[in-house]
């Protein structure tokens, strides 16, 4: 049975804090051998909603490059548009979270959702490569938008008891886009190359509208539970009850706790080494050092899908009964080595079994750091800026890794490149040998 470590003044635990002993979470702890609470209705809404999105996205991957290119541009500047959107989520995230906290995750959740449908929109009719460019960067705004919102959804409305569970689904749908989207995307494209965006803009207003309208009566329901379950009066919008009354987690106070240091390395790394550079970097390894066949590139990328589905809903349904940590720890450290001898692999075979290798390790470890980040917030209360602060080390992550081990690989070769993401993944697993069990059963 998995022991919590109870920090000084956690704010998960009530009453630890002796100037605020009522301020907390609302206690929800049972034991990890008795029943499981079902997925709440909210959670399932937002579910429904991740599927279109992530279905949406992956639509437009494997066009966008070339999109770019018709304009007449070089590829330095191809690179620009996709970085826009990345830049731009982690330009906007602080002002994301500040919104959320005072406006509600909901609002804020759909808010993005359309912003993101026109600017996509937008970019089926762009004239020229700064229109497009422009377009882009304003879909980055509202993708940080409804990112934090979601992932505040997720924090505020998942049981305790099967958090790593509701993670894994969550990631697994993604996963499934990931996966199914490019193909029909380059299928669209047969049709006219922005016609994939305007399906993805269709899709985005589906799940605003699944959202906007399914979460309404399900929210105000859950916020009246958790206002009378901590004593308090005055339910109402996700403005006036747990989110006002459970006082919103500040990123102060989140930065006391060793979890929370450790999930922001854990962030960064994450979006350096698999983020970043398995998408940007290892392909050009592969097609430099193994084979420059593409199909050879696809299975590599297929067969780490395939890995990263079967670890991510293993670890989340076994997070939910042993802990976070040590799925944390031991998916850091497969990484990290399955990384490092990345950078040796010379055929094909080789490759595919580490590019598998590396898929587990990134689903063992996925599922328990989210849970980690919903334990932290806790039951009920609002973290925009906790919330946000993690997503602006991911997104740096995944902007500077490529960048800095594409410089790597110019000078030095593709293998000190991979060797560097290795580091990062191992830094990251020490950091969480300090970090503490957010996880707590009795």
């Amino acid at each position: 049975m998995a022991e919590r470590a109870i920090e000084p003044n956690d704010p998960t635990v009530p009453g630890s804090d002796p100037e605020h002993p009522t301020t907390g979470q609302v206690p929800i702890v049972s034991s990890v051998d008795g029943p499981r609470p079902p997925i709440p209705a909210e959670i399932w809404v937002l579910l429904v909603a991740t599927f279109f999105i992530a279905i949406g996205f992956a639509l437009i991957v494997p066009v966008l490059p070339q999109y770019a290119l018709s304009f007449g541009v070089g590829a330095t500047l191809v690179s620009v548009v996709v970085s826009a959107f990345a830049f731009m989520r982690l330009v906007f995230a602080p002002g994301a979270g500040a919104l959320i906290n005072k406006l509600g995750e909901r609002r804020i959740y759909v808010a993005g959702l359309l912003i993101v449908a026109a600017s996509t929109a937008a970019v089926a009719f762009a004239q020229d490569y700064w229109q497009l460019l422009v377009f882009r960067g304003l879909g980055g705004v509202g993708s940080v938008m409804f990112t934090i919102s979601a992932a505040g959804m997720i924090a505020r409305y998942s049981p305790p008891q099967i958090r790593g569970r509701i993670s894994a689904l969550w990631g697994g749908i993604f996963l499934i886009g990931n996966i199914a989207g490019p193909a029909v995307g380059g299928a669209l494209a047969q049709f006219g190359i922005g016609v994939p965006f305007l399906v993805y803009s269709g899709t985005l207003v589906i799940a605003a509208a699944i959202v906007g309208i399914m979460m309404g009566r399900a929210h105000r329901i859950t916020a009246r539970k958790v206002a009378e379950e901590a004593g308090l009066h005055d339910a109402g919008d996700d403005r006036a009850p747990a989110a006002r009354k459970l006082e919103p987690k500040s990123l102060r106070e989140a930065l006391q706790d060793s979890a929370y240091r450790a999930s922001l390395v854990f962030g960064f790394a994450n979006g350096w080494a698999n983020f970043g550079v398995r998408t940007a970097i290892l392909p050009l390894f592969v097609a430099t050092s193994i084979s420059q066949e593409p199909w050879v590139i696809g299975v590599v990328i297929a067969v780490g899908a395939v890995g990263n589905v079967i670890s991510l809903q293993y670890a989340g349904r076994k997070t939910d009964r042993v802990g976070r940590r040590p799925f944390i720890l031991a998916g850091l450290a497969i990484s990290a080595v399955a990384m490092f001898a990345t950078a040796f692999a010379g055929d094909i075979v080789t490759m595919l079994v580490l590019s598998f290798v590396l898929g587990l390790g990134s689903g063992l470890a996925a599922p328990a750091e989210q849970a980690v980040i919903s334990d932290i917030i806790g039951y009920g209360r609002s973290g925009g800026q906790v919330l946000s602060t993690y997503q602006m080390t991911q997104d740096g992550g995944s902007i500077l890794g490529p960048i800095v081990a594409g410089v790597i690989a110019d000078l030095f070769g593709f293998t000190w490149a991979i060797i560097v993401s290795s580091v990062m993944l191992a830094i990251a697993c020490l950091s969480w040998v300090w970090g503490r069990e957010t996880f707590r059963s009795a």
